[in-house]
Order: structure tokens, then sequence, then C-alpha cells
């Protein structure tokens, strides 16, 4: 019989709901091209006269000049490249308002390639979008349907060009930068340093991204001390793969946000023929440091860069291991990172592990808790601070709950397999209800997780973050009402909760409680 290792209990309470996505739209900026443009040295295209905007400019061209930019633009029916040439045309050869006025439709004196190159730099009068200066029915107006569709079929030809220079510039822009990379990598490899990638695999990648904020904050080393002195967390990862050396014997394994590449050495000394660990954040240079101080350094690679980013140095692995999970587990969004690792590199019959969680959603009743962080805001020494509530109640809290403060049975709201999981299972909404076990008043809603280690192996492993269970770093979860709800025991607290990515900081979460006909939307940031 399989043994069976439970980190304080994690198994006891789960179920499997019904799911649905949620989206939520951002606002959009708009800009308008004469603010764009405004405050800029604009000369003339007729006399050496210096304007401070394009509006300015086109103005004083057509009043002094007698020349309107936007009619020769319609007559002459250009398009984005054929105004750039005339431009700088009239700028080169030094042309009159005059002998622009005689020029005869479809003999432009502009049209040679040569005059796309700026006569001026950073000429603020090629930078202007033709639908903007002309409006949207540019070179149409006046026509028949045939000329209007003959316009179209040219102004779309135009596009395609366009976007086919842009996609070859794109290209060998990228060729370059690959170009780079690689000398890049030579001149470290063969540098005297101790900052080195190990004889299994290249060096670390290097590049800013998106999300900096997010993986400086993983360079820290107090981070990771932290999760390291959590035994549930990381002896249960050390058990799993202890204990299934079978699993690991002779596999390629990625592991993805390795930090100090602790799940990588387990790995390796579980039997693994090769060990990727990749991670964003400069803890990685410690732990290729770790990696040689441990011996490991002919079978671990470490890489530095987006899972998304870097190249590995194979095709294929057999497992995946992460340590994925944040706060109410889906904090960060690292398991998104998790499941494009599994589509990209996941040989055919491969794992991921941890393999299934879920997230279960307790009562609490907790009444001086309530008061100190809500009520406390009704009289705060003789004054009412009231208001204080809306800000304070939407901010999710996250610290160890008191388990004698719990006043409801456990009710799982999702569960995840990371084998088969996609990205749109990762925000939800879910019905859930609460069994009551004492007669009070309802102040706030917590929730966990639970992690197994389960799938193709022979001993199985699982913890719990509930606040019945050892403290974890992850704690709890924590969701106060802003009027508490009256409960009898035996009661049935019906609610729905929905969990979606906060669009303006993906890696945060908003969480939606329909619950006791009152609706509150907290954020986990």
């Amino acid at each position: 019989m399989a043994e069976y290792i439970d980190h304080d209990g994690a198994a006891e309470d789960c179920e499997v709901p019904d799911l649905s996505d949620t989206e939520d739209d951002d606002d959009e900026e708009q800009w308008q091209w004469m603010d764009e443009n405004a405050d800029v040295a604009v000369t003339c295209l007729f006399c050496d006269r210096l304007m401070n905007s394009v509006a300015v400019t086109l103005q004083h061209c057509q009043a002094n000049h007698g020349v309107s930019i936007p009619d020769l633009v319609k007559r002459h029916r250009l398009g984005d490249y054929g105004y750039i040439k005339m431009i700088n045309y009239i700028r080169s050869v030094k042309c009159s308002s005059d002998s622009l006025k005689h020029i005869l439709d479809g003999a432009c004196p502009w049209e040679n390639d040569d005059y796309m190159k700026p006569v001026l730099p950073d000429d603020p009068l090629l930078q202007i979008d033709l639908e903007e200066l002309c409006g949207p029915e540019v070179m149409v107006v006046g026509k028949s349907d045939g000329e209007q569709l003959t316009d179209l079929l040219v102004r779309s030809q135009q596009a395609e060009e366009r976007a086919l220079r842009s996609e070859e510039a794109l290209a060998m822009a990228m060729q370059d930068l690959h170009k780079l990379k690689l000398l890049a990598q030579d001149l470290v490899l063969n540098a005297d340093t101790t900052r080195v990638s190990s004889a299994a695999g290249p060096i670390a990648e290097l590049r800013e991204d998106e999300d900096e904020a997010y993986f400086s904050s993983y360079g820290h080393y107090s981070i990771h001390e932290e999760m390291l002195k959590d035994k549930v967390r990381t002896e249960s990862y050390r058990d799993f793969i202890y204990l299934n050396q079978d699993v690991f014997k002779d596999k390629v394994v990625l592991d993805v946000g390795c930090g100090t590449g602790i799940l990588s050495m387990f790995a390796a000394r579980a039997g693994a023929r090769k060990v990727i660990g990749v991670d964003q954040s400069e803890i990685v240079y410690q732990a290729m440091d770790i990696v040689r101080l441990n011996n490991l350094e002919d079978t671990i690679t470490l890489i530095k860069g987006r899972i998304e980013e870097v190249n590995l140095p194979v095709d294929k692995v057999d497992i995946i291991i992460s340590e994925w999970m944040g706060y109410f587990l889906l904090f960060e969004s690292m398991l998104d990172s998790v499941i494009y690792s599994r589509d990209m590199y996941l040989a055919e019959g491969g794992s991921v592990y941890p393999d299934r969680c879920n997230i279960s959603l307790a009562a609490v009743g907790d009444a001086q808790k309530h008061q100190d962080r809500i009520a406390f805001w009704d009289d705060v020494y003789g004054f009412k601070m009231t208001c204080m509530k809306k800000a304070v109640v939407p901010e999710a809290v996250v610290e160890v709950l008191k388990p004698e403060t719990l006043i409801s049975e456990p009710s799982v709201i999702q569960t995840i397999d990371c084998n088969t999981a996609r990205l749109s299972d990762l925000e939800f909404t879910a019905d859930f209800s609460l069994k009551i076990t004492q007669s009070t008043q309802c102040t706030a809603i917590v929730g966990y997780f639970d992690i197994s280690f389960d799938g193709g192996c022979g001993n199985k492993v699982v913890f719990s973050t509930g606040p019945r269970c050892t403290k974890t770093h992850w704690k709890q979860t924590v969701f106060l009402l802003e009027e508490p709800v009256a409960v009898q025991s035996g009661q049935d607290l019906p609610g729905r909760v929905t969990v979606r990515k906060n669009r303006k900081d993906p890696r945060s979460l908003l969480v939606t409680f329909d619950l006791a006909e009152r609706k509150l939307t907290y954020s986990l940031q």
C-alpha cells in the first residue's frame, strides 16, 4: 500500500465547484494630435519663419503662402509615404507655393524614393497622422463610389506594404538583439568571475520587463529565508521528491521560479539526469553559487530570465516542479508561467508537481477583531470617521487566524489540476454554502488553500494553509465584512464569490462576494 503523508491535514474538505470566466474592462486614454505636436519648433515649408506648433505652421502656410496642406493631400490622393515624400520634396528643392498649384494630378514630382529621407531632423510635419490631419474621409471626398473604392484599395495596399516593412525591420532588430546576446554570453563565459553558469548549460540571459518590481522583490534574501524556514512548505516538497525517487530517476526536470535552487537540488539528489532552473530575480546568481558549493553543477543548469522569454537547452522536459503559490493561492499569477511552461516544454506523458490544489472559504466570528479594524472608525477620540470604512474594508488582510474564531465548516470554491488547467480557470465565479456551527455574528470570510502531490507517484504528500493547521508563510486571507451578519448554528450561509485579476495590475487579485444581500469587492495586492 502506498504511504500517504499529510502535512497537517490538507485533504479533509475537498469539493469541486463549477467555474466561469469573468472579464473586467479598463479605461483607455485618448490623445489629440494637436496636443502632441504643441510647443515644438516647426520651420515653415516656404520661408524661414519658425513657429511653435504644427497647427500654427499649417495655418501660416495657408494664410501667408496660399497653400493648404490638407487640400494637397486630398487632391493628389496621398498616402502616408506620398505625404512624407511631398514634404521632403518641398523642403529639398525649396519649392515655391505657386509651383505647387500648377502640379497636375497624377504627375507628382516627388515620387522618387529619395524623398523618403527627411530634410530636417525630427521634422514635426513628418509626424502627422493623415486621418487626424484631413479627417477619415481623406482621399475619398467628392468622388464617385468607384473612385472611393479604388482609393480604399490603394490605402489598404499601402497599409499592407507598411506592415511588411515593419515586420522586416522587426526581424532584423531581433536578429541583431540575438547577436548581442550571444556576444554578451561569450564575454561573460570568458571572464574571470563567479557569476557563470554551470557546465551543463548556457549562461543566464539578462533582460528587463514590465514585472521589474515583482521580480526585484524576490531578489531580497529575507523572502527566501522566510520560505526556506517554512517547514510545511519546504519539507512537503522534499518528502515528495525523496520518497518518489523512481519518478525522478534519469528524468529531465524544469524548476520554474527556482529561487535559491532548493527544489532543483532536491530533484538532482533524487536521481534526475538533468535539472534546469529558471528565475528572473537576482537571487539566481546566489543559486548558481549554491549549486557549485554542493557539487551539483554537472546536473543543474540555472538560467536568469522569464520562462516565457528564455531559450532552454532542451526541447522537452519530463517533469515540471514549481513553488508558484501566492496568498489565496492565485495572488502573483505565477501559475500562468507554469501553465505556459507545461504547454511549451512538457513531454507527452510528463507531469507537473504539485498537481492538485484547491481554495476553500469559511465563516469567521471575531467581534474583537471587527471592533479593532472596522467599528473603530465609528468613534475616534470623539470624532466620526465612518467614511474610512470604505477605504479599509476593501483591503483583504493576510494574517494568521485564530482557529477558535471559525464558525462554519469549510467550502471548496475551486479545484485546479495543474496538468490540465487553462488560464481561464484562474478567473472564476463559484456559488458556495457555509454550514454554520455557532450562533453568533459572522464578521469575516477567510480563504486558504490545500496542495497535493498526487498523480503518478506511490507516496503522496499533501499540506494545508488552513487556520487549523501548522502556520505557513502564506498564513490566511481574511475578508472583513463592513457589517456583521447574524447566523444560527446549523444554518447554511449561501453566497457567491468571483475571483479575477486586476487588469491594472495582473499580479494582484480582485475578490467579490455576494453575501447576505450585500456585495463587497476586495483587493489583494
